[in-house]
């Protein structure tokens, strides 16, 4: 288990990375996003990757691993639009959205343990395709969850829908990394 937790430590790093370097050239620009906002725009990018494993091939440079960094950014985006209130200044100082970032990032990697103790790290033996799949499956779960008002009877969250979509696109990158290192 320490070897997963430094490979989504490593995964995350390179997210945080990107999003902090995006921070200072747009700001906090996505805070004018709805919920149904991000989740099209992680969807863009899932579909996107699918598009690309059934076709095995693409025609725009950016990879694979590029889009799955930004699915998990932009589900911490998505967790970071639910906690704040109404309010809340567009204009985030960079110190809060880094903490803020943490905290949801801390709070991912918490369920991720906690499943993979139950799971037995059953996603080592899944596929790239299957987590692909599975992210798009949350998101149209978030998409009904939305025309719902909001409201589950039995179900979890729009937060644990983003929790789940950050641990699989992790997941996806840890895979990707292990195969092009051997």
């Amino acid at each position: 288990m320490s070897k997963t937790n430094e490979q989504y430590d490593a995964v995350v790093e390179s997210c945080k990375s990107i999003f902090f370097k995006k921070n200072k050239d747009y700001g906090t620009a996505w805070r004018v996003l709805r919920t149904i906002s991000i989740v099209d725009q992680i969807y863009i990018k899932a579909q996107r990757i699918r598009t690309i494993q059934d076709k095995k091939q693409q025609k725009i440079a950016d990879d694979i691993p590029g889009e799955f960094k930004g699915i998990i950014n932009y589900a911490v985006i998505g967790l970071i639009q639910l906690a704040l209130p109404g309010d809340a200044p567009e204009d985030l100082p960079e110190a809060e959205v880094a903490q803020l970032y943490d905290k949801y990032i801390h709070e991912a990697k918490t369920l991720m343990t906690n499943k993979n103790h139950d799971y037995g790290e059953a996603w080592r033996n899944m596929s790239q395709e299957g987590l692909t799949d599975l992210i798009l499956m949350k998101l149209l779960r978030i998409r009904q969850i939305l025309n719902n008002d909001g409201q589950t009877l039995i179900s979890e969250g729009i937060d644990a829908n983003y929790y789940d979509i950050i641990n699989y696109a992790v997941f996806a990158l840890i895979l990707h990394n292990e195969a092009h290192k051997a």
